[in-house]
């Protein structure tokens, strides 16, 4: 009987060893699985890295890939995007006025009207345009400015005109006829007080009279809808109101498929330098891809809605 016990309790004693020694078997499996997955994912996520870091490095844009610092008009100082071509600008056109208009020198900061500093970086040139001391050339009178100048340098006195928010038409014939504008009842009319002048000071004080009683909501209301897709130097994206905004294209270019590329210049409330704006998209790239005009339509400083892109008719 003794030696019965005997023999059961040892083979009880060897298949509990038995069992001990899978279970420990089984968490070493486990163990070794669980650090040959970490050891992968490891590799995996290494290997996944070096890729993200050598495409990284390919597609490294820097705004310097855009800017010729030495460059002092739109045609000069800014690069086209890889595979796409300026637009031809017509010898006297409108286009070939802003395209060769001067800038201040690369690196200029924005200054608002009473010479204080506009802190950011948002903008990629500043257009050597004259920006009085007064808080009257905000964005819509920046582009109306720029129409103005093209126009009068072009002697083509009688397209100069534009609306008042409540639809008087002040155009610069009647002004260098010695015509100034006069308010009875808060009604605008002519009065000819003073001596026929078209000189250069007489335009400037058409032009801030045009400041003080015109704005986004009269500039939207001369001028039309247009598709992206037809797009030129001196359309606008706009959203006229108390306050809205504007922006205008400034510069196209255009790959090999007719996608165009574009740049947008504004002014801003209170009144500071006409400026070309970056891409919020990617801001070391400034230009605006055809593709990415989807609304509502994000730039520099504004967003606009569908239906925004508009043509001014100040050249007709």
């Amino acid at each position: 009987m003794k030696r019965n016990k005997l023999y059961l309790l040892l083979f009880m004693m060897i298949f509990i060893f038995s069992g001990c020694m899978r279970k420990n078997e089984n968490i070493t499996t486990s163990e070794e699985a669980e650090s040959t997955i970490i050891g992968d994912n490891i590799v995996v996520e290494a290997n996944n890295n070096e890729s993200k870091e050598e495409s990284t490095e390919e597609s490294v844009v820097k705004l310097s890939d855009f800017i010729n610092p030495e460059g002092n008009t739109l045609f000069t100082r800014f690069i086209t995007p890889k595979g796409y071509k300026r637009m031809g600008a017509a010898e006297g056109s409108f286009a070939e006025f802003i395209g060769n208009y001067l800038l201040e020198p690369n690196g200029t900061h924005v200054h608002y009207f009473d010479k204080r500093e506009k802190g950011g970086d948002g903008h990629a040139a500043v257009f050597s345009m004259e920006v009085a001391e007064e808080d009257l050339q905000q964005c819509a009178d920046s582009i109306m400015r720029i129409y103005a100048e093209y126009l009068y340098k072009s002697g083509k006195y009688d397209k100069i005109s534009f609306h008042f928010v409540d639809g008087f038409v002040c155009d610069f014939n009647h002004w260098k006829q010695g015509y100034r504008v006069k308010f009875a009842d808060d009604k605008p009319y002519w009065d000819q007080v003073a001596s026929a002048d078209d000189s250069e000071e007489t335009f400037k004080k058409y032009l801030r009279i045009v400041f003080a009683y015109s704005s986004t909501l009269s500039m939207e209301n001369e001028a039309r809808p247009i598709d992206i897709s037809e797009l030129k130097v001196g359309d606008i994206f706009i959203k006229g109101g108390s306050p809205g905004h504007v922006v205008m294209v400034a510069d196209i270019c255009e790959n090999e498929s007719g996608k165009k590329a574009f740049l947008l210049a504004q002014g801003f409330m209170p009144a500071q330098s006409f400026h070309i704006i970056k891409n919020p998209a990617h801001s070391e790239d400034p230009w605006y891809y055809e593709n990415e005009v989807k609304y509502p339509f994000r730039t520099q400083n504004y967003t606009f809605d569908e239906g925004s892109l508009k043509r001014l008719d100040y050249l007709d």
